[in-house]
């Protein structure tokens, strides 16, 4: 199970770099305004990493229906690529089981409810095929402090469960992650 997990961040990483650099125009020397990032969370025994990139409020309307992410549109959640995500096993996302791999995390936001979309498809910026959507889920978004840069962290971690956090502007979306048991 590790193996696979190791082969899978290797296929993973190979896919991005050499992807970033071939087809993204990506290039290093110049600084991007929406800053690539990572974060990893063992719950469990499960890894779960995400890599994604950060924009900024920068006086910007960010969560409206005439904002910079317009409510009930899918948005990539981040900046540049799609937003990946990994689980080095089995998990449920608020319930519904994802099989371990590597899946582009995409959402659709709204005042009282977003839709989070696990997708088979990792892609630059809005390439977002709905035929390759593995789940959609339901939460409820909820009023935070100010963050200007976006930012996807974890809380409430247990050997049980985590909330996968998606935060930005004064908006947090808790998503609930459970291992699954063999």
């Amino acid at each position: 199970m590790r193996s696979l997990f190791v082969l899978t961040l290797f296929l993973f990483a190979s896919f991005t770099f050499t992807g970033t650099a071939l087809s993204q125009e990506r290039t290093t020397d110049r600084v991007w305004q929406s800053p690539n990032a990572a974060v990893a969370q063992t719950i469990g025994l499960t890894e779960v990493t995400l890599t994604y990139g950060r924009p900024s409020v920068r006086e910007r309307v960010i969560f409206a229906d005439d904002g910079l992410v317009p409510f009930h549109n899918v948005w990539r959640t981040g900046a540049n690529e799609s937003t990946a995500i990994t689980f080095s096993d089995d998990v449920l996302v608020e319930g519904e089981l994802v099989e371990e791999g590597v899946y582009s995390l995409y959402t659709i936001p709204g005042a009282n409810e977003w839709t989070i979309i696990i997708n088979n498809k990792l892609s630059w910026g809005t390439q977002y095929d709905e035929t390759e959507d593995v789940i959609r889920v339901r939460v409820q978004p909820e009023e935070s402090f100010y963050m200007d840069q976006m930012m996807i962290y974890f809380e409430n971690v247990t050997p049980e469960e985590g909330d996968l956090v998606i935060h930005w502007d004064t908006v947090k979306v808790p998503v609930n992650i459970q291992p699954v048991d063999d």
